[in-house]
């Protein structure tokens, strides 16, 4: 490594940088002399780092490197917690010589890092072995466990500037390689065997005038019957495996056929061979292998790069948590440990371990991941932060509300797999549709048998054999999923994630949205302008109102949080969708929202707290639209969809916003039920339409509509109802949504024509006799590929169509 790095052009830092990070320097840096020369450090760790390299003869690391290594601080981590044994027991495994553990660290930036890693830990007694991939960032560490601690030689790790980070489960990280090594290793098989086995064809196919002797022809057929062997029943496993599945089932599917194919012209060759037959169709069984085989993990790699967001949510979250003690120190802790209440202390560029409440200051997190969000979102004091978020530039602590499954990052991730799990209802269409070809296919198959046999019984097996495979309805199943599994994937990296399976198909041919007003199209943070008190003091109402919003989930409750207090407890509270709320605070019972609910009075927009026959308190509240609302509801319109404002507030208050947006219909005091007839109204004119909203009293028009997108933050009963959860709060991904929706229809169009007209097309040439059997596996394959293909380019960064310039720009993280 130490040569391939020489070659390189050192790129000099920059001056007035650390010498070991390249971070500017702070106005009192660090001075440090060694090996003759005084050198500047941004601080005491860099420069303990820089001491050592020298020390231990890796000074060549600063002049082969071309990137700054990573900053290492002036308090190292606590890494005491990797030597537990239940840490170990999950995520190393034992090898010969001790055990292994695979690492991230997000330091590692060029070669060179990775050149230092190995030679410092082959420096570290106790450390059997260390393989660094500056690629991927990932350390494979092994140690015997007899000579050092785990801890030991990841200190070391850390003081050099490459914190260590877990891979995940070693468990599951080791089923995957093996999963992909047992998948190549298979292809690899397959490929050898097809290779040498058309090698043999081409030599038994030359043979126009019949010279070849039969020992050689009979010698030549013998080897393409050794190499087709391990072809067929090792790398074609999959597909025998499958045919047994399905026929166990009691149904025809694609792996019956093409199982059934390969099979055919194995044993068909096997039997020429046997009796010195005129054919034989080694060369198509292999060949029909290797490119099903190919197509196959092509599939997946789609599937697998289309899902990567979802895989990113589930690994999000740190496997260790820094918890605050009760006298001021701290420990750290694996995450099952944590608790409701803990205080969790955050590192800047740390992931947030739990969702919290921030408990001081301001700090700035970086959502992409779980949101979409390119830049970091600046939180105070109160503020929740969610699990799976980076904390950015200062270090923060938080009071720890959900851990494990309860976070919103887990059900989110939960939510997605569950769609997942069931295959959409186009995607069931497709396999019929295929299924009910193969029924057609087999007697059709059969009586081209007969047909030739009739006509020249030499070639009725090879061209059955011919139509079989190239009629293979590969490319009429894989037309739907791929697309899907594409457009799921570019969803996520959107900010929406697919709750239900049938939720894009239904998007993409949306007539119509309705958006629900607050915390929808207003950016749910409602702020009190004025308090006007009757028989109670102002300060009194604010302190009633605030204990009957506290745990009600309505965007209204934050612009009272800051009047509550902990001594006025609200009790029996309920929530009376689209009118308010109602409780029991000081021994009496209050009523808060609309007038004719909380006083009796005539509903003017504002918001009242009564008895319900008497006003107490007026309270004037305003909402401010999201910066983005305008330009999405043109876009929506621009894309030819209705839009339509329903709201339950009064109707001075939906005129104010309404005036600043392009909407086709506006609704006031709609209660949920007023909405849900809206809805069907519009349904029952023929219409298709797409329902936008957020709280508890839009979960029951959210399931009435044909398609439903809940906003993030907005009620779990809502999210439970919908179709669609944003990740974020930008009204911009709808329309993206709906474009990228659109576009998977004209994706899966074009499949499933191009599937049809090759089918149709295959048909009557095979059963012609015009294509051999190797020709018809190339075709089959190339088939199957196109579709695949075709269906990748819903992953692209880019969207036509209005809402193009929607799209959040992809984060780096």
């Amino acid at each position: 490594m130490a040569v391939g790095l020489a070659m390189q052009a050192p790129r000099a830092l920059a001056t007035g940088s650390c010498r070991h990070c390249g971070e500017p320097l702070p106005a009192q840096p660090c001075l440090q002399e060694f090996e003759g020369r005084t050198h500047a450090f941004c601080c005491h760790g860099c420069a303990a780092a820089a001491e050592w390299i020298a020390d231990a003869d890796l000074s060549g690391y600063y002049r082969l490197r071309d990137a700054g290594g990573g900053r290492v601080g002036d308090d190292l981590p606590d890494l005491s917690v990797w030597d537990r044994d239940d840490v170990q027991a999950q995520h190393s495994r034992a090898v010969a010589g001790g055990r292994q553990i695979t690492l991230l660290t997000d330091g590692m930036r060029c070669a060179a890092c990775a050149w230092l890693i190995d030679r410092a830990m082959a420096r570290e007694p106790g450390v059997v072995d260390c393989t660094a991939n500056a690629v991927t960032g990932r350390i494979h560490l092994t140690w015997d466990p007899a000579r050092t601690t785990l801890s030991v030689p990841l200190q070391r790790l850390a003081m050099l500037g490459y914190r260590p980070y877990l891979a995940g489960s070693e468990a599951l990280e080791r089923e995957r390689i093996r999963e992909r090594r047992r998948w190549l290793l298979r292809l690899g098989v397959a490929g050898l065997g097809t290779l040498q086995a058309m090698m043999l064809a081409e030599a038994l196919y030359l043979d126009f005038d019949g010279s070849m002797p039969l020992a050689t022809r009979d010698f030549f057929r013998w080897l393409a019957f050794l190499l087709s062997t391990p072809v067929v029943f090792y790398a074609g496993w999959p597909f025998i495996a499958g045919a047994i599945a399905e026929l166990r089932q009691r149904r025809l599917g694609m792996d019956v056929l093409i199982a059934g194919s390969t099979l055919l012209a194995y044993f068909a060759s096997l039997f020429e061979t046997i009796r010195g037959g005129e054919h034989v169709w080694y060369d198509a069984a292999v060949m029909f292998v290797f490119l099903l085989l190919a197509a196959r993990m092509l599939e997946q790699r789609a599937r697998s790069v289309a899902s990567a967001q979802v895989d990113a949510l589930a690994r999000a979250r740190p496997a260790f948590a820094t918890r605050e003690r009760g006298d001021g120190g701290r420990e750290t802790v694996p995450l099952a440990a944590l608790r409701p209440g803990d205080v969790a202390c955050v590192a800047a560029g740390e992931s947030v371990p739990a969702d919290g409440l921030l408990l001081d200051g301001e700090a700035w997190f970086e959502e992409a991941l779980l949101t979409g969000e390119s830049t970091p979102v600046r939180k105070t004091a109160g503020d929740e932060v969610f699990a799976g978020t980076v904390c950015r530039e200062r270090p923060a602590r938080l009071r720890v509300t959900c851990t494990g499954a309860a976070t919103r990052l887990s059900q989110l991730t939960r939510l997605v797999e569950q769609a997942q799990a069931h295959r959409p209802a186009l995607a069931r269409t497709a396999d019929r549709i295929a299924g009910r070809f193969v029924l057609f296919l087999l007697p059709v198959a059969a009586l081209v048998f007969a047909g030739w046999w009739h006509y020249d019984a030499s070639r009725a097996l090879e061209v059955t054999l011919a139509l079989l495979v190239i009629s293979c309805p590969c490319a009429l199943s894989l037309a739907v999923p791929a697309a899907l599994a594409a457009a799921h994937g570019a969803l996520a990296r959107i900010g929406l994630l697919a709750v239900r399976s049938d939720a894009l198909d239904t998007l993409g041919r949306a007539t119509d949205i309705v958006f629900d007003k607050t915390g929808t199209l207003s950016d749910g943070r409602p702020v009190l302008v004025a308090t006007e008190g009757f028989d109670i003091e102002g300060a009194q109402a604010l302190r009633i109102a605030a204990a009957l919003e506290r745990d009600s989930g309505h965007p209204l409750a934050a612009a009272f949080a800051r009047h509550g207090s902990p001594a006025t407890q609200a009790t029996v509270v309920q929530a009376v969708p689209g009118r308010g709320v109602q409780g029991e605070v000081d021994g009496r019972q209050w009523r808060l929202g609309r007038a004719d609910f909380a006083s009796g009075g005539v509903d003017d927009g504002a918001l009242w707290l009564g008895d319900g026959t008497g006003a107490s308190a007026r309270f004037t509240l305003q909402e401010r639209v999201r910066p983005d609302a305008a330009e999405a509801m043109a876009a929506l319109r621009a894309q030819g969809l209705q839009v339509h404002l329903a709201s339950g507030d009064g109707q001075a208050a939906v005129d104010r916003m309404a005036a600043t947006l392009p909407l086709d219909g506006i609704h006031a005091r709609q209660s949920p039920e007023d909405k849900l007839e809206r809805v069907r109204a519009l349904q029952a004119q023929g219409r298709i339409v797409a329902m936008v909203g957020d709280g508890l009293n839009d979960a029951p028009v959210l399931a009435g509509a044909d398609v439903s997108i809940a906003m993030a933050g907005g009620a779990s009963l809502a999210h439970r109802a919908a179709d669609l959860v944003t990740t974020g709060g930008s009204l911009a991904r709808i329309p993206a949504a709906v474009a990228l929706a659109r576009r998977t229809h004209r994706v899966i169009r074009q499949n499933l024509a191009w599937a049809a007209a090759y089918n149709l097309l295959a048909l009557p040439l095979a059963a012609a006799g015009l294509v051999t059997p190797w020709l018809a596996a190339l075709g089959m394959a190339l088939s199957s590929l196109a579709v695949t293909v075709n269906a990748l380019r819903l992953a692209r960064g880019t969207h036509a169509g209005p809402a193009a310039s929607f799209l959040p720009a992809r984060s780096a993280a």
